[in-house]
């Protein structure tokens, strides 16, 4: 990200940077005073600089303990694309395990959903979801059973959708989704390992097929501390009138 600070305090963040390198994730910072003396600068222009750290979630002030340095949190793009392919696109390796499988008849609720009658058969399983063998998230996923015959837990180690076009013809086409700030409940905490006063990020989504079936509905949440989501605005195009006012 680049910089909006002025001179004086551009330079010590750029100090603070190179700080914040050789420091484990976690440490804390020397006390402002120190870094002040330092650097010979005015401790006003340096909590500019770490401000803006701060703002950047490369540092985190803690109120009457002081700044540390800031585990980097995975940034996922809201679009269509699924956590497996999302992570290996940033350098991470994927991983899921396996908590919850079973088949059941769908009720009001996940029939209207999946726009399938009440009754019809669906497969529901949930999944803890892994960056480099560390937890980020517990996703709960409900197909419909006629769209994905045999499907066993065994087959879900890897990415849903790569399997769901290898082996059933189903491509990915289009979603909604729905992003919510949740607290997580005890055994959902305990899953992700953390506490349960640790603040999350819930998204719940629809994804349609090419046919503009609805083959899923996900509800997944993602660790607040380790997660972060980016989405792409644009303005809608202007429909200019013509000359005649029409």
């Amino acid at each position: 990200m680049n910089s909006s600070l002025p001179g004086k305090a551009a330079e010590i963040r750029a100090l603070l940077l190179s700080l914040i390198d050789t420091l484990p994730e976690g440490a804390a910072l020397p006390p402002e005073r120190e870094l002040s003396v330092r650097w010979n600068v005015a401790r006003m222009t340096l909590r500019r600089a770490v401000d803006e750290l701060v703002i950047e979630e490369l540092l985190v002030r803690r109120h009457g303990s002081g700044t540390y340095t800031a585990r980097p949190k995975v940034t996922k793009w809201l679009g269509m694309m699924g956590f497996s392919e999302d992570l290996r696109r940033r350098g991470m390796r994927p991983g899921s395990r396996m908590l919850e499988f079973r088949r059941t008849k769908a009720e009001r609720p996940a029939a209207r959903r999946l726009r399938i009658p009440v009754g019809d058969p669906v497969v529901t399983f949930t999944r803890l979801r892994l960056a480099d063998e560390t937890p980020m998230a517990v996703e709960r996923t409900t197909l419909p059973g006629s769209y994905v015959p045999g499907l066993e837990a065994e087959d879900l180690n890897g990415s849903l959708y790569d399997l769901l076009t290898s082996r059933y013809g189903i491509e990915l086409g289009s979603g909604t989704s729905k992003l919510e700030p949740v607290m997580p409940d005890a055994k959902t905490a305990g899953w992700l390992g953390i506490p349960g006063t640790q603040p999350c990020l819930a998204l719940h989504g629809v994804s349609f097929d090419r046919r503009e079936r609805v083959f899923e509905y996900t509800s997944a949440v993602f660790r607040g501390d380790r997660y972060a989501f980016t989405a792409e605005l644009r303005t809608a195009p202007t429909v200019r009138a013509n000359a005649k006012g029409i």
